[in-house]
C-alpha cells in the first residue's frame, strides 16, 4: 500500500511538472506578456503560399504558436504530425477531414488535432485561412501512406 501510494505521487508530481512546463513554455517565457495581432504580425513565407508568424516559441525547435495563413483552395493532403496541434479560426475557414468526417474551422472554433493521427486539412476555397496554431513541440508535416 505505501509503495502504491509513492508511485501515485511520483506520478503526479511528474504530471504536475509537466503542466507548469507546458503553460511556461520556454524559459523566460513565462515573465513576459505576449500580444500579437494577427493583422500586424510579421509573416515569413512557406511552401505552397501558406505563411506564418511566430507568436511564441520556435515551431522548428519545440513548443511554439503562430498565426498560419493558408491560400485559398490550399490541399495540404493527407498527413500527421508528431506532436500535438491546437487550432483556433481567426478568419476564413481551415479545412479538416479524418475518418470521422469533415469539420470547417471558422473564426472562434477550437480543434485538437493529437500527435499521430492521420486527416486532411485545407484553407476554404473562396477565403483560404487564417489561424492561431500551437504545439507541443516542434512543427512537422509527415505525408500519409
Amino acid at each position: 500500500m505505501k509503495r502504491s501510494l509513492m508511485v501515485v505521487g511520483v506520478a503526479a508530481a511528474l504530471i504536475a511538472a509537466w503542466s507548469v512546463g507546458r503553460v511556461q513554455g520556454k524559459e523566460g517565457q513565462a515573465e513576459k506578456v505576449v500580444f500579437v495581432s494577427p493583422n500586424q504580425a510579421n509573416y515569413t513565407a512557406m511552401d505552397h503560399g501558406v505563411s506564418m508568424a511566430t507568436v511564441w516559441g520556435d515551431s522548428n525547435a519545440g513548443p511554439h504558436a503562430t498565426f498560419t495563413k493558408f491560400p485559398a483552395g490550399y490541399d495540404a493532403g493527407m498527413h500527421t504530425h508528431t506532436n500535438d496541434v491546437w487550432i483556433v479560426g481567426v478568419k476564413g475557414a481551415y479545412l479538416y477531414k479524418d475518418d470521422a468526417g469533415e469539420k470547417r474551422v471558422g473564426p472562434g472554433d477550437f480543434l485538437r488535432i493529437p500527435g499521430g493521427h492521420k486527416h486532411w486539412s485545407g484553407g476554404d476555397k473562396k477565403e483560404g485561412a487564417l489561424f492561431y496554431e500551437e504545439g507541443s513541440g516542434k512543427f512537422d508535416l509527415i505525408p500519409a501512406k
